[in-house]
């Protein structure tokens, strides 16, 4: 009798649904409806940006030499595919929004959580300050009514994309796959411009079309300025672990999100700086402050320039947009930790953080009316704040596998513990090579981690007495 009811029972007893996830949530609960289209797309639009099209003229001014050129570009390309490997793993393994802070926090505790992810929100909103100040000034170009009001134009184009995510998810990863779609097809197409129209540029046409400056020093000084500046361009490979808890199927999409994500960034910038080196003399690229429009302007001619600015709007808007999408996803995390305000919790039925989402804008909004002067070191200030992040993952993977050996791990990173290691150890020589070359620069992480204490301290007491 007792083996009947039993069987009866397990009849009665529901079984798991087989069906695919839907945006139906919990309260504050974020949207699980992502896949591989969108990582690839958040990655692509969170990596490229001004950088490549912005900073070979500078490095070349510093290296004088295409094959170092092309060397620094690949030693970042191989950096960053070994940094993806290891984040793989960690996403995975703790499928959390936040990426650096989640990490930090399981592997380390509560206050290395806290400092990594004050860290990566900061940073991040000091580049999308600075991304959103670069488009105001080539929307000044096009309109020269808007010259001498770039501030407010920066602050109109946080505030518009401010309301575009508030729609929600859906909306606002539709808006960066169209924009990630743009930019790649338009630095490919440029490419292949250069290399079949670059044999009719002759020499008498090249003309310094920019003002910059030729800069002599150490070879050491110009590699390390090198590295951080297309240590900057790179920035975003590890985009899509900031929506590991908001996909689908992390396990199986992360993997393809990251690696093909990367390859095609890996491909473009190698292209793009090759085109580059094809039609620019080195005298001339040495002083170039937008080596790519310049390119192209050899080729077509001055009225080709409102087309490069346009195109540089695209692809400024499309990197801000994926930064205003995934750096509240760090104080939301926190907050569902204890580790930031309870409020920041609170989700809209469409799937964004509606107190940290505007936050993050504000502190934007901060960096760039601190002032012109402030605003052009915002890139250099980030890329700190940046490989401060990479350092802390890498060493959280180490430490995971130490305090956590039975973690699930869909994905392993290959040849560990090699990988996290060079990972690790090239992060933080380069950060002791930044910090040695502009001390500037990384002073203001220093004034953070020498402050983040008491704040910890102060959150964690006012979130235990409300």
């Amino acid at each position: 009798m007792g083996s009947k009811l039993a069987k009866k029972l397990r009849n009665q007893t529901p079984k798991p649904s087989c069906q695919m996830p839907t945006t139906e949530k919990s309260p504050n609960q974020l949207l699980k409806i992502l896949g591989v289209g969108f990582g690839i797309a958040v990655t692509i639009g969170g990596t490229i940006g001004t950088g490549i099209l912005r900073k070979p003229g500078p490095i070349a001014a510093q290296l004088q030499n295409p094959w170092l050129i092309m060397s620094v570009w690949v030693l970042v390309s191989i950096y960053a595919l070994l940094g993806v490997l290891c984040t793989i793993e960690l996403g995975v393994s703790v499928p959390r929004a936040g990426a650096w802070y989640v990490y930090a926090r399981r592997a380390f505790g509560g206050y290395a959580g806290f400092v990594v992810g004050f860290n990566s929100w900061l940073g991040t909103a000091a580049a999308t300050a600075f991304g959103a100040f670069t488009m105001s000034e080539y929307l000044a170009l096009l309109f020269p009514t808007l010259a001498g009001k770039e501030p407010f134009v920066a602050v109109a184009i946080l505030v518009g994309l401010g309301a575009l995510h508030w729609g929600g998810l859906k909306t606002a990863s539709r808006f960066q796959e169209i924009m990630s779609v743009a930019k790649g097809v338009g630095l490919f197409a440029f490419v292949v411009v250069c290399f079949v129209y670059g044999k009719q540029v002759a020499v008498a046409q090249v003309v310094e079309t920019t003002a910059g400056v030729v800069k002599n020093g150490s070879l050491l000084g110009a590699i390390i300025f090198s590295l951080q500046a297309v240590f900057y361009t790179f920035d975003g490979w590890h985009t899509a672990a900031y929506f590991a808890e908001e996909d689908a199927d992390p396990a199986n999409n992360l993997p393809k999100s990251m690696l093909g994500g990367l390859a095609l960034i890996v491909a473009i910038y190698l292209l793009v700086n090759a085109a580059i080196l094809y039609i620019l003399p080195m005298p001339v690229l040495q002083q170039s402050k937008l080596a790519a429009a310049d390119a192209i302007t050899l080729i077509f001619g001055q009225q080709s320039g409102t087309t490069v600015t346009f195109f540089l709007m695209i692809s400024i808007l499309g990197i801000v947009n994926a930064q205003v999408m995934f750096n509240p996803r760090v104080l939301y995390s926190m907050s569902r930790d204890g580790l930031f305000l309870p409020q920041g919790t609170r989700v809209n039925a469409g799937g964004t953080p509606t107190v940290v989402m505007p936050l993050s804008i504000l502190m934007a909004i901060v960096f760039i009316v601190s002032g012109k002067e402030a605003s052009g070191k915002l890139s250099d200030i980030a890329t700190f704040f940046f490989v401060l992040g990479y350092a802390s993952g890498f060493a959280s993977l180490l430490r995971l596998r130490q305090t956590e050996p039975h973690l699930p791990r869909p994905w392993r990173v290959p040849g560990y513990p090699v990988v996290p290691w060079v990972a690790l150890v090239a992060s933080l020589a380069f950060l002791i090579g930044a910090g040695l070359q502009d001390p500037g620069s990384s002073q203001y992480a220093l004034i953070f981690l020498a402050l983040s204490y008491p704040l910890f301290w102060l959150v964690r007491r006012f979130n235990t007495t409300n």
